[in-house]
């Protein structure tokens, strides 16, 4: 039990280190972006993907895991 409980706490501190190195590279792109005056421009181009990832996720919560026939259904 003990080593099931490191293991765990090992695989919670990767993924919290990896999220934290995630938002770090994302901060440090954007910064670069603004200082540059490119951000704007930036902004610009990945509001539609930003979008349609949104309108994505939301179709799949109202779907819901288990509801027959759905679009997000299994098959």
């Amino acid at each position: 039990m003990e080593s099931y409980l490191n293991f765990m706490l090992v695989r919670f501190g990767l993924i919290a280190g990896g999220l934290v190195v995630l938002a770090l590279v994302v901060f440090a792109v954007a910064l670069a972006l603004k200082r540059r005056g490119r951000f704007d421009d930036a902004r610009r181009y990945a509001e539609p993907a930003v979008r349609a990832a949104v309108r994505a996720a939301a179709r799949r919560l109202e779907d819901g895991p288990g509801r027959p026939g759905g679009r997000g259904g299994r098959r």
